[in-house]
């Protein structure tokens, strides 16, 4: 075959899912939308310190009040969605979001704590809104792709997001810079408002939605699934904290950046290569790799390069193991309460990462650099141990179910 051809087979998938009415706008909007969600934290972080002469602890508070804040309020917000469709629910949320970042800057630490909180519960649900669109814009056999692109997407935003609000805060200032991300904010709720991509697919059921009691669709595979979405995002936060530990320990931290971006690069080639092949690979098996793949990463911490090899093939499971488990969630539960579980799995993603990065620091002040990919690794493979029972259960009902092959006896008569 030749390699003209081979790309054309590579891309198909793709280009068929693009050519999906809608599709397309919604992911455009869904990057640029997410840009300044990503610079969130480091945004608020550089507030504490610079603008309230507070430590890094104090500043890890108000980003821990935004991620429990948005890990309770994102399955309540899905279940509103549900409920009572996607424009009132952009309609609160930028609302608050518009509140809270034009009164942020200037707020006492003991205010802005609690405000932060409030703030991230009722922060606007892009990650889960999109996904949950793409449900209903793609059939089944065509997600894997859509939902690869959008983990594409997640990765871009994050490597623009965060880089963005650190040249902002450094040739502006940080209170500037948090006028200006949450003016981003409320502009991508605007944007999503303007394309009001569905929630409901066209063959899907229209109209006032059926209630679903939790009991139907809140399985012990969902439960499992949302499992290994924490387990992965922790391996992510983990990891995010051990590269920077290793190259300081190094003597090598001014390659962070570069180390940072080859992990990235990585992600994006891998959500290709994912999106882009013909079977589907399960959660359990990609957060599994991806532990396994990241327990010996600090072996490359001798020198920056070495630590850039090492994280390549942990690198390419990332954004496969997001889309997986995306792809996952709106296959398990019906299009009436798909909002409130995409908004559960925003929720692990968001405890996952949140767990991940404090744990490894902790590791690592209690040991050496190297011990943070390894903890986090062999956690996130762990739990993939802990919830294979349900997967093998599932595979054992499904043969079960399956009616035997029919026999047919191709003797002749007679004999």
């Amino acid at each position: 075959m030749s390699p003209e051809v081979r790309t054309d087979v590579n891309m198909k998938p793709y280009r068929t899912a693009l050519a999906l009415p809608g599709l397309r706008p919604l992911l455009l909007v869904a990057v640029l939308a997410r840009i300044p969600l990503t610079a969130t934290g480091v945004t608020l972080t550089f507030h504490v310190v610079l603008d309230l002469d507070r430590g890094y602890g104090a500043a890890g508070l108000v980003g821990a009040a935004v991620t429990v804040g948005a890990a309770i309020g994102g399955p309540l917000l899905g279940r509103l969605v549900d409920r009572r469709g996607l424009r009132p629910v952009l309609v609160l949320t930028a609302i608050a979001e518009a509140i809270f970042w034009s009164t942020a800057p200037t707020l006492p630490y003991p205010v802005l704590l609690p405000t932060a909180f409030v703030a991230g519960s009722l922060a606007l649900p892009i990650f889960s809104v999109v996904r949950q669109s793409i449900a209903a814009l793609v059939p089944e056999d065509q997600r894997r792709p859509a939902y690869a692109l959008d983990s594409m997407s997640v990765e871009l935003s994050f490597m623009i997001g965060p880089a963005l609000a650190v040249a902002l805060v450094t040739a502006i200032s940080a209170q500037t810079t948090m006028y200006l991300v949450g003016g981003g904010i409320v502009a991508a709720g605007i944007a999503l408002w303007v394309v009001n991509p569905p929630i409901r697919g066209a063959t899907e059921p229209s109209g006032p939605p059926r209630r679903v009691p939790r009991r139907e669709w809140l399985t012990p595979r969902l439960l499992a699934v949302l499992a290994l979405s924490t387990a992965a995002t922790l391996v992510l936060g983990g990891t995010d904290v051990a590269v920077v530990a290793v190259l300081r320990a190094s003597g090598e931290v001014g390659w962070t950046g570069a180390v940072l971006a080859i992990w990235a690069v990585a992600s994006l080639a891998g959500g290709f290569a994912y999106g882009a092949v013909h079977r589907s690979f399960s959660p359990l098996v990609l957060t599994a790799a991806l532990g396994v793949c990241t327990i010996p990463v600090g072996l490359g911490g001798a020198h920056w390069w070495l630590l850039c090899l090492a994280l390549i093939p942990a690198g390419a499971l990332c954004a496969p193991t997001i889309a997986a488990s995306s792809d996952a969630v709106s296959r398990l539960v019906p299009a009436e309460v798909r909002g409130e579980a995409m908004g559960l799995h925003g929720s692990a993603v968001t405890v996952g990462i949140a767990v991940g990065a404090p744990l490894a620091g902790a590791v690592i002040d209690a040991s050496a650099p190297l011990w943070g990919f390894v903890v986090t690794g062999a956690l996130g493979a762990l739990v993939t141990l802990v919830v294979l029972p349900i997967e093998l259960r599932r595979r054992r009902n499904a043969d079960a179910a399956t009616p035997p092959p029919v026999e047919v006896d191709l003797a002749p008569a007679g004999r």
